[in-house]
């Protein structure tokens, strides 16, 4: 596959409601197959017929079996940045840990409850750069995740952020997978190992970049 272009891009966004219902029947097909086949046996006939949908007119939103997926894991994505936000503006965590929290628990939640999640959450395995072209997955997410860092922990929003969240989502992205590994609902042991992980990292990173910006 050619990993340079924008595979969460559909080819035609839906407009009208008739167009928005099909789009949005398709992307659950795919999550359920993904459940049921998982990403290597999918194919975009299979998706068509499960959605009830003509497979010219999945052609029409999407280019092919990636174009599908990627759009999918952008409404993943989606989701969890509305879900995180919406909480943190509700209970307006304090500093790192508290946003750490609510970030490792939508994530889990969504891991949980979410069909086709455990196989496609922001990209699928193997797959490095589903959401952007010329950026891997958890570059791509930490980019979205920069401005509501920032507004919360008060660092400055800049690349070196951004930087520290990639690293951040590369550890729990490891150990998450660990959890979900060993239980299928995720081990609540390895998951508080997560939280414990990205506390320390972030809040000593943060506070070193607190530091440096304050001396600029």
């Amino acid at each position: 596959m050619n990993q340079d272009r924008t595979t969460g891009t559909p080819r035609r966004l839906p407009v009208q409601k008739r167009s928005l219902e099909r789009f949005e029947r398709l992307l659950d097909a795919c999550a359920e197959l993904l459940d049921e086949v998982g990403y290597s046996a999918l194919t975009t006939k299979e998706v068509a017929r499960r959605a009830e949908v003509p497979i010219g007119t999945l052609y029409q939103f999407f280019s092919d079996r990636e174009g599908l997926v990627g759009a999918l894991a952008a409404r993943n994505l989606e989701s969890f940045l509305g879900r995180v936000t919406e909480r943190l503006e509700r209970e307006v965590p304090d500093g790192v840990a508290g946003m750490v929290e609510v970030t490792v628990d939508e994530f889990v939640a969504m891991r949980r409850t979410i069909t086709g999640f455990g196989v496609v959450d922001f990209g699928a395995a193997g797959q490095d750069h589903t959401l952007e072209p010329g950026r891997d997955n958890n570059s791509a997410v930490a980019g979205q995740l920069r401005a509501l860092t920032a507004s919360l922990t008060g660092v400055e929003d800049d690349a070196e952020l951004e930087l520290a969240l990639r690293v951040a989502l590369e550890c729990a992205d490891g150990v998450l997978q660990l959890a979900f590994r060993t239980h299928p609902q995720g081990d609540p042991q390895l998951i508080a190992e997560c939280k414990h992980v990205l506390n320390s990292y972030l809040n000593d990173r943060l506070r070193i970049l607190i530091l440096r910006q304050q001396r600029c």
